[in-house]
């Protein structure tokens, strides 16, 4: 039987979580259909508006277990939406006729669109404990090598000296402000919906806010000012907030995946009898959480764009853009919750050799803290002919493959303003890491200030 990455029995857990798929199912998003048909109900019998006894009895059979899900199928198949089959059922599960109490004075969309909000509150806790997860992970690797001295890299070459508690900690701050979105997406998004028809609640007269209020109460949503059902800007923001998360999850794995190269070998995922092997070549240990994570990033960003495009929306009801929805949503959180998962596993135990680390930063024979000396001898020489004199000699030591300190101690214009033992610290790629120990003692203790106040 054909199946996608998203249910089939081999590949479902690369491209999702047990947990968040139980928030994405059939059953739950039936379940949240029914919580609002019978939070309906409840918030219109406080009103006076439905009989208490028919509020009671919906309460009572708007339950999962008295749904036919084949059924359900069929009808849904039929209609073109599955809330007109759901009430059906639950109608007809109701004695004494109080069945027909139900879903009173509101729309298929609104249903709908109250569920995926449950559905998007559920997601987002699980991504906001996954982020802690990994921001706490990031935050020992920040600690533990604040001062592990490697080389920085920018087109792919040498650059400057860094330390890789800086590059842990660059992610770290990148993990904390998407927490901090986290936090201001939720009252944007986690609002009720219920407009009814056209969105003016005209079904219930004067009555329509008096029940949105108690419905949003009653599902601990907030209320609107104004029905939303066609501008979808909450979810979209929603849908874009884990895009962002899985780009920065992708530039963690990006570079993680290039130190585990043979020829740089400074960093490693935890390694597992037989994870990231070859069918062909025994030596090989892959960087599969790093491929996971790109992958899952990468199908985020094309549901990212889907949401953006099923924003434009005609007149007081969509014809087609709304079902875009039911697309991006799900696969979001599923690819979101999967990239987190990975990066946990990845950053937990990843395994870092500063001794590599400092091997490569020495590849280049010192070369790597030419502007070191370059500013060096600036005050002496000032800085144009310092840079053209330094620029000669890293010219020299790359021609005649010499040691970088050795030209310089070679150069008479260059010993008149600097003994050897200054030359020498100058060199030393340790001595050349900037405020890199500083900055991550801010991030941490950023960290912890917000840690406090929570």
């Amino acid at each position: 039987m054909p199946s996608t990455p998203f249910d089939s029995a081999l590949f479902r857990d690369f491209f999702g979580t047990e947990p968040m798929r139980a928030v994405f199912s059939d059953e739950a998003l039936v379940e949240r259909y029914l919580e609002v048909e019978a939070a309906l109900a409840r918030a219109q019998a406080r009103l006076g508006i439905i009989p208490a006894r028919a509020a009671t009895e919906i309460t009572a059979k708007a339950g999962i277990a008295n749904i036919d899900f084949v059924r359900l199928k069929r009808e849904t198949e039929r209609v073109g939406y599955p809330i007109l089959p759901l009430v059906r059922q639950i109608a007809e599960r109701c004695a004494d006729g109080l069945g027909e109490y139900a879903h009173w004075g509101a729309t298929t969309q609104d249903i709908m669109d109250c569920a995926v909000v449950l559905q998007v509150r559920a997601g987002l806790e699980l991504v906001e404990k996954s982020l802690a997860a990994v921001a706490e992970a990031l935050a020992k690797l920040a600690r533990d090598h604040r001062t592990t001295t490697m080389a920085g890299r920018t087109h792919l070459q040498h650059a400057l000296p860094i330390t890789f508690g800086y590059k842990a900690a660059v992610w770290l701050a990148a993990i904390d402000r998407h927490r901090e979105r986290l936090a201001e997406v939720r009252p944007r998004a986690l609002v009720v919906e219920f407009g009814g028809a056209a969105g003016t609640l005209a079904s219930l007269g004067d009555k329509g806010l008096d029940v949105r209020r108690e419905l949003a109460k009653e599902l601990k949503l907030a209320e609107p000012a104004i029905t939303w059902h066609v501008m979808r800007d909450s979810l979209a923001e929603v849908v874009t907030f884990l895009g962002l998360v899985t780009g920065s999850l992708g530039k963690i794995a990006t570079d993680i995946m290039l130190m585990m190269q043979n020829e740089l070998a400074e960093a490693f995922e935890p390694f597992a009898p037989g994870r990231g092997a070859s069918s062909t070549m025994p030596q090989k240990r892959n960087p599969i959480s790093c491929e996971l994570i790109l992958a899952c990033g990468k199908g985020v960003r094309q549901q990212v764009a889907l949401m953006l495009d099923a924003m434009v929306q005609d007149h007081e009801r969509a014809t087609g853009p709304w079902h875009a929805e039911w697309l991006a949503v799900p696969e979001s959180f599923l690819l979101t919750a999967s990239a987190l998962h990975q990066a946990d596993f990845l950053l937990s135990g990843l395994e870092v050799d500063g001794k590599r680390m400092r091997t490569n930063l020495d590849l280049t024979g010192g070369l790597i803290v030419a502007e070191a000396v370059m500013m060096g001898l600036a005050p002496m020489m000032g800085r144009q002919n310092a840079h053209d004199v330094v620029y000669d000699a890293c010219r020299r030591a790359l021609d005649d493959g010499r040691p970088f300190l050795d030209v310089l101690k070679a150069n008479p214009e260059i010993m008149k303003h600097m003994s050897e033992t200054d030359l020498a610290a100058l060199v030393e790629p340790a001595n050349y890491v900037g405020l890199a120990a500083e900055m991550v003692d801010s991030v941490l203790a950023r960290r912890a200030k917000g840690a406090k106040r929570g």
